[in-house]
C-alpha cells in the first residue's frame, strides 16, 4: 500500500505548470489575472525608473543653464516654446507669459506677476500628473492582488475537499495537490503585490521629490522676475 502511494505521488506533477494546469477553470483565471497585474506592474515599474531618472538629469543640465549668469530671454530663445525637457517647460510657461505681459510701449500689464505664477502652476501640475500616471496602478495591484490570491486559494482548497469526499480518501497524496494548486494563487497574489507596494512608495516618493525641485525652481524664478519688476 505505501509503495502504491508513492508511485502515485511520484507520477503528480508538482511544478508551477504542473499546478497550473491541474487548477480548476477558476483557480486558473485567478492566476492568469495576478499574473498579468504582475507584468503590467513590472512594465510601469521600469518605465518610471527611466523617466524618473532621465527628469532628473534633465532638471541638472537646465539648472547648470538657468544658473550660468546667461541672460533669461537668451536661454528661452535656445530653449524654445515647446521643448522637450519638463523642468524646460516649466520655464518656458513662465517665459511665454513674461512676454505676453509686455505692452507696446515696453511696460509691464497689471497683475503680470500673478499671471506668470499661475502659468508655472499650470506648467507644474500638467508635469505632475505625467510623472505620476500609472502609479494608482501599482497601488490598485498591491493593495488588491492578495485578496484575489485569497480568492483563489479558498476556491482551490474548497474543491479540493469536494475532491478528497467524492474519493472518500484523506491520503495526503490526494490532499496534497489541490492544496498546492490552492496555495499556488496565493504566492501568484503576493508576488505580484509586494513589488508594487515597494516602488509604489519609492516612486511616489521620487515623484514627490521632482515636482519639489519645479515647485523650488518656480519660486526662485517668480522671485528673479519680480526684482525686475520692481526696479
Amino acid at each position: 500500500m505505501e509503495a502504491e502511494t508513492l508511485a502515485l505521488a511520484q507520477e503528480i506533477d508538482f511544478s508551477m505548470w504542473g499546478l497550473f494546469a491541474r487548477a480548476t477553470l477558476t483557480v486558473k483565471l485567478v492566476m492568469l489575472v495576478l499574473i498579468i497585474a504582475s507584468v503590467w506592474s513590472w512594465a510601469i515599474i521600469f518605465d518610471k525608473l527611466m523617466s524618473y531618472r532621465k527628469a532628473r538629469k534633465e532638471a541638472d543640465q537646465f539648472d547648470k543653464a538657468f544658473w550660468s549668469g546667461e541672460p533669461l530671454d537668451e536661454l528661452f530663445d535656445q530653449v524654445g516654446v515647446e521643448p522637450k525637457g519638463r523642468a524646460e517647460r516649466v520655464f518656458a510657461a513662465g517665459m511665454m507669459e513674461w512676454r505676453r505681459s509686455h505692452r507696446d510701449d515696453g511696460g509691464l500689464i497689471a497683475n503680470a506677476q500673478s499671471r506668470i505664477d499661475r502659468s508655472m502652476d499650470v506648467s507644474i501640475q500638467k508635469e505632475a500628473e505625467a510623472l505620476q500616471k500609472g502609479l494608482p496602478v501599482l497601488a490598485t495591484v498591491g493593495s488588491t492582488a492578495p485578496f484575489i490570491g485569497l480568492f483563489g486559494t479558498v476556491f482551490g482548497i474548497m474543491n479540493a475537499f469536494i475532491e478528497i469526499a467524492q474519493q472518500q480518501n484523506t491520503s495526503l497524496v490526494v490532499v496534497a495537490p489541490g492544496i498546492a494548486e490552492a496555495l499556488l494563487a496565493t504566492g501568484l497574489g503576493l508576488m505580484a503585490a509586494i513589488p508594487a507596494v515597494v516602488f509604489y512608495n519609492k516612486l511616489s516618493a521620487d515623484s514627490d521629490r521632482i515636482i519639489a525641485g519645479y515647485e523650488s525652481f518656480a519660486d526662485e524664478f517668480s522671485t528673479i522676475l519680480s526684482r525686475q519688476l520692481d526696479s
